[in-house]
């Protein structure tokens, strides 16, 4: 009685798990023996990958873009500034600090506008 109770209680939580997934969204699908099967829709991420990197590219740009507009030294005098500032300022001067990313990009914003 035991093991046709276990079985029992892992069918029912398989079960379970497979209303959950299908409360997101479902979808059907032809079995190639005619049968309509409902299948759960696969969860996607709430923040697409594309729109991640298109974020990080802006914000290189947008650095780069500054080092081009006010210059090599104002630019690091500001984040020296910020450096001596408060823990939100220091996190802020290390997110700005000069890379080698927006150096280059830098570089080749600068032949583009001057």
């Amino acid at each position: 009685m035991t093991g046709q109770h276990m079985e029992f209680d892992r069918r029912v939580r398989r079960l379970t798990k497979k209303h959950e997934k299908m409360s997101r969204g479902y979808r059907m699908q032809l079995r190639s023996d005619g049968l309509v099967v409902m299948r759960p829709r696969r969860v996607r991420s709430a923040i697409p990958i594309r729109v991640l990197a298109l974020c990080v590219c802006a914000f290189f740009a947008f650095k780069a873009l500054l080092l081009t507009t006010i210059g090599v030294s104002p630019y690091d005098e500001r984040v020296q500034r910020l450096r001596d500032g408060t823990p939100v300022e220091v996190a802020g001067a290390w997110v700005m600090q000069r890379e080698p990313v927006s150096e280059f990009l830098a570089s080749k914003f600068t032949q583009f506008m001057y």
